[in-house]
């Protein structure tokens, strides 16, 4: 075959290759908008018609000219105070003496130029708690895993598959902010890790619960598995940021709720959890979200439990992942909020009904305070869209930890493997159908590191001819082989033998730049020093010097190239360090697997 005819083969097989990987990780099927309602449906999750008194948000210009701007603020004769928590972004509470002046200020405030959104601050809330039903006392650990002694009773976490999950993944090192009314570190979440907190309402870090639906929240997130006390948690290697901004009562401003999801997007979370919500749309809120979103944090919401087609804020806004509650026989409980907006399902529970008949009712049990006697906890049986959305902050956060980093990718993922009992593809009940946990880490190790592993070995076998045709190279050998395995996807297979619980080994299942998470902790997920070609380089820096390890150089170099190019056909990661704009994300993923893909080269060809 003469030089030209193979040089246009192998760029045509090359074009091929490129065509089929962005087929399989182009988005499927029409996406469903979530939809802007009214600004004058004004009810809030619980039934409570509120706003705070004489109080505006205003989001002013970002690059405002500051003497316009204090003139306007003198002219309408507001206090106003500058958000700590949003730098740069002019976000001001304003308080005025009174309503009249309130309204004026309001309508006057709209009209300038020098604006971007002012509206009044309003109330978000969880549902009243109602009577908290106990579960029994903790008997005998049950042999197997996980051994807590009233897992037995948690039908949610088998309704989402987490048995099988926890082959694979548990979260590990992930930040999840559970933005609620605190957290307390009652006996079965003392040993999970928490990180620095705040409370927004009292504007200290003091973030103790003195309600018990944070606590709650936070313990389907992470609560402490096989520790043979109580029960268990989805992603209980995960770490909690407790973030307070629901009062005793479970009310809290929505400008408080923006600052908390700042400052979570700013502090290292990669998962949010908001069980709260209101009928009424807040600009402030929503800009909040994405700013969150736009950072690389998965934003998982409450649907509300108000039973009608009207989904709840701040799960109806644009980059939140909205989740309606399931009970025991898989379908959606009387109370969960449905509509278009609505993304995925997961088990909410019905304490009114015992569908597995185990003599207890069929709610959500997790260990939190006694709502009557806050120095108190105990195991206790909630319902409600409040206890869906944390099953899928946890999924979520398993995902992260197995180098799904990409907001945009967790929730493709989570929709992706969902089922729905109605055999369809989406409605408004169940959005994609109901969380499945241990599909989404399958499609994440197993049939992801599959497809990582088929790209290293094509690229590979292409470079081995490339070199080949030029009657010069060294053999890749097992070392090669060994080499391109580390680099392009790891031992994925092992993760269903139980490798992904080992202590310390876990990372063995994936390809070496999603060891990031297993060696930098919180500080990795998408590193931009591991998502790089820094690694080959450095170890062909090392072991270049000695030629019988040139192949396993070589075989690491293309390995590393494909997982990379396969992160940008799927859009997998948010790199660390590396800003969200412009595509850079994606062009820092493309060029490193470029220089991979060369080094590789130049490494085999000698």
């Amino acid at each position: 075959m003469k030089r030209k005819s193979r040089v246009v083969l192998w760029l045509l097989v090359i074009a091929l290759c490129v065509l089929f990987f962005w087929w399989l990780g182009r988005t499927p099927g029409p996406s469903v908008r979530k939809a802007r309602e009214p600004a004058s449906y004004a009810s809030v999750s619980g039934g409570h018609p509120e706003v705070v008194p004489r109080t505006l948000l205003v989001d002013f210009r970002d690059r405002a000219d500051a003497a316009a701007l204090a003139a306007l603020q003198r002219r309408v004769g507001l206090t106003f105070a500058l958000s700590p928590y949003a730098p740069g972004e002019n976000i001001y509470r304003a308080t005025a003496r009174n309503e009249e002046e309130a309204a004026a200020a309001l309508d006057e405030l709209r009209r300038s130029d020098l604006v971007e959104a002012a509206e009044r601050e309003v109330v978000y809330s969880v549902p009243p708690l109602g009577t908290a039903k106990s579960a029994p006392p903790a008997g005998p650990a049950e042999p197997g895993f996980p051994n807590d002694p009233q897992y037995k009773y948690q039908w949610h976490l088998r309704q989402i598959h987490m048995p099988q999950a926890w082959k694979v993944g548990q979260g590990q090192g992930v930040i999840v902010a559970v933005i609620d009314t605190g957290v307390k570190r009652v006996p079965d979440l003392k040993g999970v890790e928490f990180v620095k907190g705040r409370n927004f309402v009292e504007k200290n870090d003091n973030y103790e619960d003195d309600h018990g639906h944070g606590t709650h929240v936070a313990g389907t997130i992470a609560q402490a598995t096989n520790n043979a006390l109580g029960v268990a948690g989805v992603a209980y290697k995960a770490r909690i940021m407790p973030l307070k901004v629901l009062s005793a009562r479970g009310f809290g401003s929505v400008g408080d709720i923006a600052d908390a999801v700042r400052y979570a997007a700013d502090h290292g979370a990669k998962v949010i959890n908001m069980s709260l919500g209101g009928g009424l749309s807040s600009k402030v809120l929503e800009k909040a979200v994405k700013y969150a979103h736009d950072k690389g944090v998965v934003v998982v919401c409450a649907a509300g439990n108000e039973g009608r087609r009207k989904v709840s804020y701040p799960a109806a806004y644009p980059g939140a992942i909205a989740v309606a509650a399931t009970q025991y026989d898989e379908t959606t409980t009387f109370y969960s909020n449905y509509g278009p907006q609505i993304d995925v399902a997961a088990p909410g529970g019905n304490t009114q009904v015992d569908q597995n008949a185990d003599g207890k009712p069929d709610g959500v049990l997790q260990n939190t305070i006694l709502p009557t006697d806050h120095t108190k906890d105990d195991y206790l049986f909630f319902m409600g869209t409040s206890m869906a959305a944390p099953h899928v902050a946890g999924v979520a956060a398993l995902l992260v930890a197995a180098g799904v980093t990409s907001p945009d990718a967790v929730e493709k993922v989570l929709k992706e493997t969902a089922r729905h009992p109605k055999k369809v593809t989406w409605d408004e009940r169940y959005g994609a159908g109901i969380v499945d946990a241990a599909a989404a880490l399958k499609k994440a190790r197993v049939h992801y590191g599959a497809l990582q592993l088929g790209l290293g070995i094509l690229v590979a076998g292409l470079v081995a001819v490339r070199i080949r045709d030029r009657g010069r190279g060294v053999r890749f050998g097992a070392g090669g082989i060994v080499g391109l395995v580390v680099g392009s996807s790891g031992l994925f297979f092992l993760s269903y033998l139980g490798l992904g619980r080992l202590p310390g080994l876990g990372f063995l299942a994936q390809g070496f730049p999603a060891w990031d998470a297993a060696l930098l902790g919180a500080d990795g997920h998408a590193h931009a020093a591991f998502y790089s070609l820094l690694g080959p380089v450095l170890l062909a820096g090392v072991l270049y010097g000695v030629p019988r390890l040139r192949g396993l150089i070589a075989g690491f170099a293309l390995g590393v190239a494909a997982h990379l190019a396969f992160y940008f056909f799927f859009n997998l990661a948010d790199v660390r360090w590396i800003p969200n704009l412009l595509w850079l994300d994606q062009i820092w993923l493309l060029a490193n697997a470029a220089g991979a893909l060369v080094l590789g080269y130049l490494v085999a060809r000698r």
